[in-house]
Formats: structure tokens, C-alpha cells, sequence
């Protein structure tokens, strides 16, 4: 009798990492958190609001529709917001995923790993669009608003613990194995094919954080959650074909993610999934800026007034601010492009501290050629604060302190202004929310025509009403009208 061993071919159960994914999918009632149907719909404006600011970006918009001209489903595609397209689902999660993390204006979540759950809608909506058209599945906005908490929950909790970018991983990783989960669940496959499906997922590892970080930075990062998602979907589609899975893509030895990707760590996952990302989702509500600067953001603001007219006599600038800031986003040196600029921490603090104001344009050439903004950032200095790394951490604080300080060649300085929770925090939400609001209210009126925009605005004032609204109703107001859109 051969004895069990690396190179024993009998098959194993699934790792159980991929089973605990496919029982959550497929069992966890989440609808019974008011809380997080409640903060989901929040969540669905914001993010389809962020993909609608998108599109009056050309670098943006040059990458979307068919993959090759004509390649399109007229009357039974997936349709792609603020746009005529109608396209296959694969291809149109990817262009629904672009335009969302376009700007890096959509949710966040910071722990061990980052990452913005909300790019799952990619593949969440386009999916629900197309089963809806071609009869497959009726499909509700409830239905999309249970798909994305469990996407968040499942992408959320694999990061709490779990620090795939200090080994190089981007963490659109999760993206994909988040999508693949729901996609899974929502194309009806049973448990064996979800567990196939998800086990891909694993196997397609990850891409580089190149893309992310000096001297590379660029606009890759923009589209790489959209390419996740898509690639999500397309798995969970080939799983439903009946395509066989791998049990221990996670374990196995010498050939899995844990040994190839993870330097032979073992993946800590110590929370059961519910609805704890979803309750504690992070919203960018004031700054298209990486989440990380997004405090150091509003601590410049409250310094604009005071500074604006000493700019020549600041002689240095102190930013304090957690580790992870430190590490990813304290950027010296030319910034080449807007990307490179929207994970540069000197420069977030800059252009408020200047102009009193951060919006998307003001990563564009024509506002980054001003030479005030490189000056202050050579005067800046990051330093971490113990603090502000601990709270980072802590499950019942999450902070993403930052302070900004600024002293004078005369001697004299402003206050060290800290701020610990950003407006788009859990313990910021009775101020936050109306924002939000305001800010998709803006986004849509700029994509979606008068008409179009005012049904839309009325269907997801009420949670009941947005919820027994069909995707079908909520998609075809959302398509470019005549006179507006793309």
C-alpha cells in the first residue's frame, strides 16, 4: 500500500479556506443586518456614482466597450452605465470595474491587507443585468445588495489578517476570488462548483504591485480591479460548464499559493463570515485621494487659511501618519502621471494647503505644473506615529490618523492638527451620509440625463423601493440617454 506524500495523487478534500467561501455564499443569510442592507445601498450609489465621474476621462473611456469593434449583445448584453454599451457580462464587469476604481473615489477597507470592495460590483451587476435580460433570473436590486455584502465580507475578512502587499501582491487578488465566490452563487452552480470555481481563483495567484509604487506607478491600477472582477466571473462561468477544480490550491506542497506566493505562510483567518466588512466599510466621501491620506487631506484643509499667504516663508512641513502610509504612499521625486500623483501623500497635502481643495482634476498636468506644489513637497518630512499605527489595527477603532504641521523661517508654526477618523468612517456616519448623497447626486446628474437621473434618485431615497426595483428598471435608466452619456 503507497503511503500518503507530496506526490500521492489521491484526491483531497477541498482546502478549508475554500470551503468556509463557498458555505458563506451559499448558506449566511446576511438580509437580516438592516444595518448592512442599509449601508450596502449607500455603498451602491456611491460606487455607481464614482464609475458615472469616470467617463469624462478620455484615458478612461478609451479602454472601454467590446474588446474588438462590433463585439456587442444589442438587446440582451450587459449594459454598461452612463454608456450605450451592451456587452457580454465578462467583458462588461470589466468595463463597469474600470470605471469605478478609475478615480480611487470608491469604498475602501484597511487592515493587514487593503483593497476596495466595491470593485466587485463589476461582475456583481453585470451578471445580474444579463440574467435579467435573457430571462434567466429575474433579478431585484435586493438580490445585487446581498451579492455585494457578501463580496465585501469575503474580500474584507481574507485582508484582516493577511498582508499579501508585503510580499509584493496586489490586493486585486481578493477582488477576483470575491467575484468568483458570488458569481458562483448567483448562476445557480451547486456546492461542488462553487468550490471548483473558487479554488481557481486561488490558482490564478496574483498580480504585482508594480503598478503601484515608484518608479512604475501608473494607470494600470485603475483598471486592474476591473480585470479582477471580470476574470472572477468568467471563472465562475466555466466552473458552472462543469470545468473540475483543484482541493488544495491553498496547501499543496511545493505547487500551492501558500508555498509559490506566501513564502510558505499559512493564511490567517480567524473571524467567521457575516457582515462585519460591510457595517465597517470605509466611504471616500471628500477626496479622490488614496484612503491612507485622506485625514492628512482634511488636516490641510483646516491649515489652508492660515498658510496660504506665507507659502514663501514655510521652512519645513511635518506629516506624521500610520506605517502603512509610510510604506506605500511617502512618495520623493517627479511624479510622472495622475496616477503617480494620487498615491503620493506630499502631494495630497500640497494642492490643499495651496488651493484649499483636492478633486480628481487636480492630479492632471495642468494643475501638477504648478511650481508651488513640488517646493512644499521637498519641504515635507513623513514621520510615523506609534499611535496612529496601533489604532490603524485596532478592530473596534480602525483609525487612519494623520497630523499636519507646518513651521516658519521665522519661528513660528501652526497647530499640529490631527484627525484620526475620516468623514467616510463608521463613527462619521451621521455626518457623512448626507454627503455621500450629495456627492452621487452630483455624479449622476453629470452622466445620466434630467429625467433619468431625478427616477433614479427617487428609487434609491427608500431602502423597500430600492430593493423591489428590478435591475432590469434600475440598468435601463442608468444607459446613456439621448442628449447625454457616452
Amino acid at each position: 500500500m503507497s503511503q500518503s506524500g507530496p506526490n500521492d495523487a489521491a484526491r483531497r478534500e477541498f482546502d478549508q479556506v475554500i470551503q468556509d467561501i463557498a458555505d458563506y455564499v451559499l448558506s449566511v443569510d446576511v438580509t437580516q443586518s438592516r444595518e448592512a442592507m442599509e449601508t450596502a445601498r449607500y455603498c451602491w450609489m456611491d460606487t455607481v456614482g464614482c464609475g458615472l465621474y469616470a467617463l469624462n476621462y478620455p484615458a478612461c473611456t478609451k479602454l472601454l466597450g467590446p474588446i474588438v469593434p462590433g463585439a456587442e449583445l444589442p438587446d440582451h448584453g450587459a449594459r454598461v452605465p452612463g454608456t450605450s454599451f451592451e456587452l457580454e457580462p465578462v467583458r462588461a464587469a470589466w468595463n463597469i470595474g474600470a470605471m469605478i476604481r478609475w478615480l480611487d473615489f470608491n469604498d475602501t477597507w484597511l487592515a493587514a491587507e487593503w483593497g476596495h470592495p466595491s470593485d466587485n460590483l463589476g461582475a456583481i451587476l453585470a451578471l445580474a443585468d444579463y440574467q435579467s435580460r435573457t430571462g434567466t433570473r429575474t433579478r431585484s436590486m435586493k438580490d445585487v445588495l446581498v451579492a455585494m455584502i457578501k463580496a465585501h465580507e469575503i474580500q474584507g475578512v481574507i485582508a484582516l489578517e493577511n498582508a499579501f502587499n508585503r510580499v509584493g501582491l496586489d490586493h486585486v487578488m481578493l477582488v477576483r476570488i470575491a467575484s468568483t465566490a458570488v458569481s458562483a452563487q448567483m448562476l445557480g452552480c451547486d456546492r461542488s462548483q462553487i468550490l471548483n470555481a473558487i479554488s481557481h481563483a486561488w490558482l490564478d495567484g496574483c498580480a504585482l504591485r508594480t503598478y503601484r509604487h515608484a518608479p512604475n506607478t501608473g494607470s494600470r491600477k485603475s483598471w486592474a480591479a476591473g480585470d479582477a472582477t471580470a476574470r472572477g466571473l468568467f471563472l465562475a462561468m466555466v466552473a458552472q460548464r462543469g470545468e473540475m477544480g483543484c482541493p488544495t490550491a491553498l496547501t499543496a506542497k511545493g505547487w500551492g499559493f501558500q508555498e509559490v506566493l506566501f513564502e510558505g505562510g499559512e493564511l490567517s483567518l480567524s473571524r467567521s463570515y457575516g457582515t462585519y466588512v460591510m457595517d465597517n466599510i470605509l466611504f471616500k466621501i471628500s477626496f479622490p485621494a488614496e484612503f491612507h491620506a485622506q485625514t492628512a487631506v482634511e488636516a490641510a484643509l483646516t491649515l489652508h487659511h492660515e498658510v496660504v499667504g506665507r507659502l514663501d516663508g514655510i521652512e519645513r512641513i511635518v506629516i506624521e501618519t500610520q506605517e502603512s502610509a509610510d510604506r506605500i504612499i511617502n512618495k520623493t521625486g517627479p511624479l510622472d502621471n495622475p496616477a503617480d500623483r494620487d498615491h503620493c501623500l506630499q502631494y495630497m497635502v500640497a494642492v490643499p494647503l495651496i488651493f484649499g481643495r483636492l478633486t480628481a482634476e487636480d492630479y492632471e498636468d495642468e494643475v501638477a505644473a504648478d511650481p508651488r506644489i513640488d517646493v512644499l513637497r521637498e519641504k515635507m518630512h513623513c514621520v510615523e506615529n506609534e499611535r496612529f499605527t496601533r489604532e490603524y489595527l485596532e478592530a473596534d477603532k480602525r483609525a487612519i490618523g494623520n497630523a499636519v504641521q507646518v513651521f516658519f523661517k521665522d519661528g513660528t508654526h501652526t497647530d499640529n492638527v490631527t484627525v484620526d477618523y475620516p468623514v467616510g468612517h463608521r463613527r462619521r456616519r451621521g455626518e457623512g451620509i448626507p454627503l455621500l448623497k450629495e456627492k452621487f447626486e452630483r455624479n449622476l446628474r453629470g452622466g445620466i440625463a434630467g429625467a433619468g437621473a431625478d427616477r433614479i434618485l427617487e428609487l434609491c431615497a427608500c431602502q423597500e423601493v430600492f430593493e423591489s426595483t428590478t435591475v432590469d428598471e434600475m440598468m435601463s435608466l442608468l444607459v446613456a440617454q439621448e442628449g447625454g452619456g457616452r
